[in-house]
């Protein structure tokens, strides 16, 4: 049974509420407010895709991909930059059904692949990622430059 759609601006109150959760998982600070204002300017302004996971009227889970691109494949990719479900709904495969909504963007987007990063530390993403097709890709070096002005 489906329990995955694209999410609109009418599941704002409680996508919101649930990107504070994502947020406070990762140790920032609780903010509804600008949550609900970040959410809504990425799904008016087009610039990220965001699927639901709902079970009984109820917004559980949610994951939001970017685009970006390759030149040298010249074809675009897809990050997958935010995947969470609430706590009390793990387990119970809302993580895979999202994950499958990615990837039915990816081929309907005729894009090259679906990209993500998650710590070495998150187990359970560890174990997750390749049981839904991922294939670690450690032949690169990842680095970051930070704005320390931001």
């Amino acid at each position: 049974m489906k329990n995955t759609r694209k999410a609109t601006t009418e599941d704002l109150p409680q996508l919101s509420e649930l990107f504070d959760q994502y947020r406070v998982f990762y140790h920032k600070e609780s903010d509804i407010p600008s949550a609900e204002k970040f959410l809504k300017e990425r799904i008016e302004y087009k610039e990220s895709e965001l699927f639901v996971a709902e079970t009984e009227g109820k917004l559980v889970g949610f994951v939001q991909l970017y685009p970006l691109f390759s030149s040298t494949r010249m074809k675009r990719y897809w990050i997958l930059n935010d995947l969470y479900v609430n706590d009390s709904y793990r387990g119970k495969g809302y993580s895979k059904e999202l994950i499958e909504e990615a990837k039915e963007l990816c081929k309907s987007s005729g894009a090259s692949g679906v990209l993500l990063e998650t710590g070495k530390s998150n187990d359970i993403g560890n174990q997750l990622y390749p049981s839904c097709g991922f294939e670690l890709y450690d032949s690169v070096n990842f680095y970051e430059w930070s704005n320390p002005d931001q």
